[in-house]
């Protein structure tokens, strides 16, 4: 494993960051291969505007996520999702893909990349022009009933929204990486949620929320798509859970390399082939440069 920043502990001396160095060599080798497939986490939409969970320590920022069994669980919870997750969703909305998204879609176009799996939820691989792209963990676009299990537009809901709570407003101090903010309890007291238009049933985005479990269709298919891998490259995520880290520990059982782009160490890094701890946009533009135009 070769890394921009020696690890803890290391008898070399510390090396700078460095987008021109010789990780990025190899990292730029194994892509020029082909059959790259993308895991990416919250870190590649940061420099959209959106926060990642962890941050460069890999400290949480956030201790309290909506859980499923919550949300099931009572009317409160729920009001107090939507009225923070309706305040954050204009700030989702209004998103727009960074350099790191452009180039990951470019680098699709070029057939160097074979799939991507995103832990993501804003939508902004497919916005930047990727395609096929898996959402481990769902999408906020969307919103599902749990009765009726009809999928509808999240634009929709929000019109609805807006439309039952007439003047409502508050001031949102900080949106979170799930599409929520943090708002007073007051204006979540007097917020009026809306059921399902078809049946009268509970409305949920389309997300796993903490507590749910991914469809197995959808893991067993990520599984497929890692293992059929020449390259497994990671961007923006810790790996701190389980749920993007059982890919990488699939993939080098294989013996499939895997490489790592991302701010701060990872739970994967002892596996990695290779790890790049700089910033992702400038480092996947970089990358791109160096495998040339497509032909």
């Amino acid at each position: 494993m070769t890394s921009l920043e020696a690890p803890a502990g290391a008898d070399r001396p510390l090396e700078a960051p460095d987008p021109e160095g010789r990780a990025l060599d190899e990292l730029a080798d194994l892509v020029a291969d082909g059959d790259v497939v993308i895991l990416s986490g919250a870190g590649l939409s940061t420099e959209s505007g959106i926060p990642d969970y962890r941050g460069e320590t890999g400290r949480a920022r956030r201790a309290d996520p909506m859980t499923y069994q919550a949300f099931v669980g009572g009317e409160a919870a729920r009001r107090r999702y939507w009225a923070r997750s309706h305040l954050g969703w204009r700030h989702i909305s209004h998103a727009e893909p960074n350099a790191g998204h452009r180039a990951v879609a470019g680098l699709q176009r070029r057939g160097l990349v074979s799939g991507i799996i995103t832990q993501n939820v804003d939508g902004l691989h497919q916005a930047a022009g990727a395609r096929d792209v898996i959402e481990l963990h769902g999408a906020l676009d969307r919103v599902v009933c749990l009765g009726c299990g009809v999928r509808t537009a999240r634009q929709e809901l929000h019109e609805r929204l807006a439309a039952a709570n007439p003047g409502w407003e508050a001031a949102a101090d900080a949106i979170n990486p799930d599409g929520d903010v943090e708002l007073e309890g007051e204006r979540i007291d007097a917020f009026r949620i809306v059921g399902c238009r078809t049946c009268g049933g509970i409305l949920k985005p389309d997300v796993i929320f903490f507590g749910e479990n991914v469809p197995g269709r959808r893991v067993a298919e990520c599984y497929a798509l890692a293992g059929r891998a020449g390259t497994l490259l990671v961007l923006g995520s810790s790996l701190t859970v389980m749920s993007g880290y059982r890919f990488v520990r699939h993939a080098t059982g294989l013996g499939i390399p895997v490489a790592i782009v991302n701010r701060g160490a990872t739970r994967g890094d002892a596996e990695a082939w290779t790890t790049v701890d700089a910033p992702l946009g400038a480092t996947l533009t970089a990358l791109a440069a160096r495998l040339g135009p497509a032909n």
